[in-house]
C-alpha cells in the first residue's frame, strides 16, 4: 500500500473531537495535513480540545474568525484553495456540517481532488438551517460518504446517492470509548460547582435558531429556571452576546460558566439526572452514557435516540420543556447499541486505502 496525503479541514469544536479519532488512525500509515480554519477561535472552544484529545497541532491555521455565513465561507474557500495546491493531497477530508465543511469540500471539488465526508447523510429536513445546506451540498460533492447510521444511509439512498457510500458508525463513539477506557472522563468540575450526582442538569444553547431569536432564547432560559434544581449552563460566545444584547436575566437556579473542554462535558453529563441541549454531539454522548436527553430544537438529525425513547425533542415551548424535565418522568431502561462499535475511524482509513 502506497502512503497517501490526506488534507483534513477542521474549524469548529465538534470537528476537533471527531478528528481526534480519525487523525490517529490516518497517521499510522499515511501523511495528514491538518488545516484549522479558525471558525472557532476562542481558546475554550479550540485550543483546549487539542490538548485534551491529543490532537496534533494544525499544520496551518487560517485565522478566518467570525462573520456572516457568506463572508466566513468565502474567506475560508479563498484560503483553503491555495493550501490544497501547496500540499497536493490525494483526498480532502471534511467533518459534519459547518461552514468549514462546505468550504473544504468546495475548494477540493473545484480543484478535482476527491472529497471524503465524515458524518454524511444526516438530515434535519429544515432548509432554514445553514447546517442543513452545508451537509446537503457537501454530500453531493463527495466521492467518499461515511455514514454514522442506517438512517443516514437511507437518506442518501432516497436522494439517489449510492456511489461511494459506506456505513462506518460514528467516530464520536471512538473518542468516547477511548476517553472512558483511559479514565479521561473524570473531572473535579462538578465538585467545584457543589453539584450532587443525579441532582442537576447540564444545559447548552448554541444553535443560531435559538440564539438569534430573542423570544425563543428567553423562553428557553425561563424554562430552565422552572426546574428548581441546579442547572449548569456553559455559555457559547455567540449565546453570551445574545443574552447580553437582549438583557436576559438568568433564573436563580441557572449557573452560567465559560465554555468547557471535552473532559468536563463528559464528566458533567455522566453524573447528571438528564441533559438539556441543542447540540447534536451531546445528544449522542448522553445516550452512550445512559443519561436521558431533552433536545431544545424542533427536530434532530439523531432520530435513533428519539426512536428508542432516550431523547425527547421539545423545541422552545415552555410547557413541553417543563414536562420533559419533570423529575418524576419515567425514562426507558433498555439501551440498545446505536452508531457502531467505536471503530469507525479504522473503517474510514481502510476504505480510503482504496485510493
Amino acid at each position: 500500500m502506497k502512503p497517501m496525503t490526506v488534507l483534513t479541514v477542521v474549524g469548529a469544536r465538534p470537528q476537533f473531537i471527531k478528528a481526534a479519532a480519525v487523525s490517529r488512525a490516518i497517521r499510522r500509515c499515511h501523511r495528514e495535513v491538518l488545516i484549522h480554519t479558525g471558525q472557532h477561535y476562542d481558546a475554550n472552544m479550540s485550543d483546549v480540545f487539542f490538548g485534551e484529545l491529543d490532537l496534533p497541532q494544525p499544520d496551518e491555521h487560517l485565522g478566518i474568525g467570525s462573520g456572516t455565513q457568506a463572508e466566513q465561507t468565502g474567506r475560508m474557500l479563498a484560503a483553503i484553495e491555495p493550501a490544497i495546491e501547496r500540499h497536493r493531497p490525494d483526498v480532502v477530508l471534511v467533518y459534519g456540517d459547518t461552514n468549514s465543511t462546505l468550504a473544504g469540500a468546495l475548494a477540493a471539488a473545484k480543484l478535482g481532488v476527491p472529497v471524503a465526508h465524515v458524518e454524511a447523510g444526516l438530515r434535519s429536513w429544515n432548509r432554514r438551517m445553514a447546517e442543513e445546506i452545508n451537509r446537503v451540498v457537501t454530500d453531493r460533492l463527495s466521492q467518499f460518504l461515511f455514514c454514522p447510521s442506517d438512517a443516514a444511509l437511507a437518506n442518501l439512498r432516497n436522494e439517489g446517492i449510492t456511489a461511494g457510500v459506506h456505513l462506518v458508525g460514528d467516530v464520536m463513539a471512538d473518542v468516547l470509548r477511548l476517553m472512558l477506557s483511559n479514565g479521561h472522563h473524570r473531572s473535579p468540575l462538578a465538585g467545584e460547582l457543589g453539584l450532587d450526582p443525579g441532582r442537576y442538569l447540564p444545559a447548552t444553547i448554541l444553535r443560531a435558531e435559538n440564539t438569534d431569536d430573542p423570544m425563543r432564547l428567553s423562553a428557553l432560559v425561563e424554562s430552565l429556571g422552572s426546574t428548581g434544581e441546579p442547572v449548569v449552563f456553559p455559555v457559547h460566545p455567540r449565546t453570551r452576546k445574545a443574552l447580553d444584547r437582549e438583557r436576559i436575566v438568568m433564573p436563580a437556579n441557572v449557573r452560567t460558566i465559560d465554555p468547557i473542554g471535552y473532559v468536563d462535558v463528559l464528566a458533567l453529563a455522566k453524573s447528571a439526572r438528564l441533559v438539556a441541549t441543542d447540540s447534536g454531539g451531546l445528544q449522542k454522548e448522553a445516550y452512550w452514557l445512559g443519561v436521558p436527553c431533552v433536545t431544545l430544537r424542533d427536530e434532530t438529525e439523531w432520530v435513533e435516540t428519539v426512536d428508542v425513547g432516550w431523547n425527547r425533542v421539545v423545541g422552545a415551548d415552555p410547557a413541553r420543556i417543563r414536562a420533559a424535565l419533570d423529575a418524576g418522568l419515567k425514562w426507558p431502561t433498555a439501551h440498545p447499541p446505536l452508531y457502531g462499535d467505536g471503530r469507525a475511524a479504522e473503517r474510514i482509513v481502510e476504505i480510503l486505502n482504496e485510493l
